[in-house]
């Protein structure tokens, strides 16, 4: 048995509750993980308030976490990469607000000594989202790509990953983030009324794409629906012709190369990823709250 977070029931943090779960020995393909830390991202709550239940369809209770830190401890009889004691990080479908969680073989990487259990756990989420949507958005070095919602883990490795690509970012973000953003390397703007011109003024030669990670669109300013990329609204993207990236076609060449992306900057001491809060596994709900206002500069993360 090992212990996790669950919701038995769709609604607010406060149907997060502790719960024992039994998990079997890994099967083929599989890693049985010790978690140290598991990163919190806007899925986990908004599949736990139920409204994602039409794309991502979930058993109830459902232990949420989709990325994490941890210690190998059993390998399924076909995995040769890794083995019991090996520390790593990566991803996995939902599971990782556990102590123990089962992860495919191929969605982890080992982890660095010089990166801490809290920092790697917040890496793997973000990291593939940046990638797929840097690829689906086909921007090339020399275009200029907007991002709505900047600051946030997405954002963050956004401009990361688009700055060693040679791809000038303009992106949206509080005031209170534009320095955070410049540090980055990218021209921060402020949302809200007249952000169009902001935008304009910022990017005279105009926007060749667009990424939303806000809810915020794009369109009128890259001259086509189809230059933009949202990942957060869902509603948005169907009304105004937008497209939507919700998850990757091919999870283990996406993970790979963010994962290879991540690592190159922390081998050269430049991956920023800043962790907004930590909190104790028994302390999800908290967590999850805090997620859900939004405003975030960089992750949150749980510890095991």
């Amino acid at each position: 048995m090992t212990k996790a977070i669950a919701f038995p029931e769709f609604g607010g943090a406060d149907v997060l509750r502790p719960i024992d779960i039994e998990l079997p020995a890994p099967g083929p393909g599989q890693v049985l993980v010790e978690v140290r830390a598991a990163g919190v991202n806007p899925l986990d709550h908004k599949l736990r308030a139920g409204v994602l239940t039409a794309v991502f369809p979930v058993t109830l209770p459902f232990v949420p976490g989709f990325e994490l830190a941890g210690v190998v401890r059993a390998v399924g009889p076909d995995v040769t990469a890794w083995a019991p004691g090996d520390e790593v990080f990566g991803a996995v479908m939902g599971g990782a607000h556990a102590e123990h969680v089962l992860v495919p073989a191929g969605l982890l990487v080992r982890k660095p000594a010089t990166l801490s259990w809290e920092e790697a756990a917040a890496i793997p989420v973000a990291a593939e989202t940046a990638e797929r949507a840097l690829d689906v958005l086909g921007v090339r070095a020399g275009e200029t790509l907007l991002v709505h919602g900047a600051a946030g883990g997405v954002g963050t490795l956004v401009l990361q990953f688009a700055r060693t690509r040679g791809i000038t970012v303009i992106g949206t973000a509080s005031e209170g983030n534009h320095a955070y953003l410049r540090e980055l390397g990218a021209i921060p703007v402020t949302y809200g009324d007249g952000l169009a011109e902001r935008v304009r003024a910022a990017a005279p030669g105009g926007v060749d794409r667009a990424l939303d990670v806000a809810g915020l669109g794009g369109g009128e300013l890259t001259g086509s629906a189809d230059r933009v990329l949202t990942i957060a609204d869902f509603a948005g993207a169907e009304e105004h012709g937008i497209r939507l990236s919700a998850g990757a076609e091919d999870g283990e060449m996406y993970h790979g190369r963010a994962f290879e992306a991540a690592l190159a900057l922390h081998a050269a001491g430049e991956l920023r990823l800043p962790l907004h809060r930590v909190f104790p596994l028994a302390e999800a709900a908290e967590a999850h709250r805090l997620s859900e206002h939004g405003h975030l500069r960089g992750k949150i993360v749980l510890t095991v």
